[in-house]
């Protein structure tokens, strides 16, 4: 059967696309958060997407669906973290430690000084950052993963270490 008569509300062709996909997935997802759970729920949402769409979704085109869909479900979190902060800002900690309370400011400040320059950091230039430090990649691998070429690579990592310098340097 060509994959232009294949549906994707066909249950079988649905369980093949879904075990051909999950892994590139879930490393595609990996890649963009940096955290191997939650990857797992991005994947699970954007294959539940699918599944709910399916019979408005072209197979030919599925592909790029599931990996548009995990990066929007991506962005959508980001959005939802970055509200979270900002309450989270206005109200007041209660917790108790037996920490130097000088040293707990100054690593608060230093969390929140590296989300804010990673979450300043275009898309792109997150994504090749986390690959890299995050997971390990190296340079090559990671223009062979996004098809792009190695000095795109390079160019925006160099970008994005600059910035995370210039905003992490005066603490």
């Amino acid at each position: 059967m060509s994959d232009q008569n294949k549906s994707l509300c066909d249950e079988k062709h649905f369980n093949d696309f879904y075990l051909k996909q999950v892994q590139s997935a879930t490393n595609f997802a990996f890649y963009k958060c940096g955290d191997k759970d939650n990857a797992l729920d991005l994947v699970q949402d954007a294959f539940t997407k699918i599944w709910e769409h399916c019979a408005t979704i072209d197979f030919d085109k599925v592909k790029t669906y599931l990996l548009t869909t995990v990066n929007n479900l991506f962005l959508n979190t980001i959005k939802h973290h970055k509200v979270v902060m900002a309450y989270a800002k206005e109200t007041p900690n209660h917790d108790i430690t037996n920490q130097n309370p000088e040293y707990l400011l100054e690593e608060e400040e230093f969390k929140i000084k590296l989300q804010n320059a990673i979450a300043s950091l275009t898309d792109a230039q997150r994504e090749v950052f986390l690959m890299n430090r995050i997971d390990g990649k190296k340079y090559r691998e990671i223009a062979e993963l996004l098809d792009i070429s190695q000095k795109a690579v390079e160019k925006r990592m160099s970008a994005a270490l600059k910035i995370i310098k210039e905003q992490i340097e005066n603490i």
